[in-house]
């Protein structure tokens, strides 16, 4: 031992290096993985978990329920109506759409939402009524919002990112159906309005219920007037009053049900 070094002093520990951020494993490091650098990565994830889920559970193609989370079942005006509509169309397309699985195959048009209450619910909740399985894509949020009871467990997601959010609810749809809603309804009816134009989109039929609601919120004519769109954008979508007439829509837009699924 070389004179005035001890043995501490010659074979210092290690205690420093293993509790250095940089040693942990980098996939349970989470001050890594949440930094900038990693938000591809964490695109990734959002995109993976979702997907291997919804394949496990067989399911091919969906059909998009939007509306507002403010509506409920006993809600004030026409709220009530909107929310028994939009459940009584979630147990008819799951009935009849190919969600309920009984031959082994892959599930079609299962009833997919936002996840979180008001339109959200009553769809998932109408899926419930009818015994299959649903879809909630919900978004971290501010103030809310929390899954509802009613989507499938094994079917609830939360994202961070609204575009990921966006991309799976787009990916699957064989339709659209949009009740009356505020902000984040016309931003996604429009996103879909949107890749239906530019032909980014596959030709799938959307419905927007209630046509009393939707011309007095969005002055359709006056953006043909003004050169905005062409006369010819309003047949993107048709409307409908009714939760059967939604379905009967779909079905003309191409949407296939029952025995016509191979």
């Amino acid at each position: 031992m070389v004179a005035g070094v001890t043995n501490s002093e010659a074979h210092p520990g290690n205690a420093t290096q293993m509790a250095s951020p940089s040693y942990r494993l980098a996939a349970l490091d989470e001050d890594f993985l949440l930094g900038d650098s990693m938000r591809g990565v964490r695109f990734l994830l959002e995109y993976a978990k979702a997907e291997e889920a919804l394949r496990a559970w067989g399911v091919r193609s969906t059909i998009v329920v939007f509306g507002s989370a403010r509506i409920s079942e006993d809600g004030p005006g026409r709220h009530g109506a909107w929310y028994a509509a939009a459940r009584e169309f979630g147990k008819i397309a799951s009935q009849r759409g190919g969600a309920l699985l009984s031959n082994g195959g892959p599930r079609d048009n299962v009833i997919a939402t936002g996840g979180g209450p008001g339109v959200m619910e009553a769809a998932n909740r109408g899926a419930v009524d009818a015994g299959a399985p649903s879809v909630g894509f919900n978004i971290t949020l501010p103030f809310e919002q929390e899954p509802n009871a009613y989507s499938t467990p094994d079917l609830t997601f939360r994202f961070h990112y609204f575009a990921m959010r966006k991309m799976h609810l787009a990916m699957r749809a064989n339709a659209l159906v949009v009740f009356p809603g505020g902000f984040g309804t016309l931003d996604e009816l429009f996103e879909i309005l949107t890749l239906r134009q530019t032909d980014k989109a596959p030709k799938i039929p959307v419905v927007l219920f209630d046509e009393a609601y939707w011309r007095s919120v969005i002055n359709f004519d006056a953006m043909i007037a003004e050169g905005m769109i062409k006369a010819s954008d309003l047949d993107l979508f048709t409307f409908a009053e009714n939760a059967e007439q939604v379905w009967t829509q779909l079905v003309a837009g191409g949407v296939k049900h029952g025995e016509d699924i191979t």
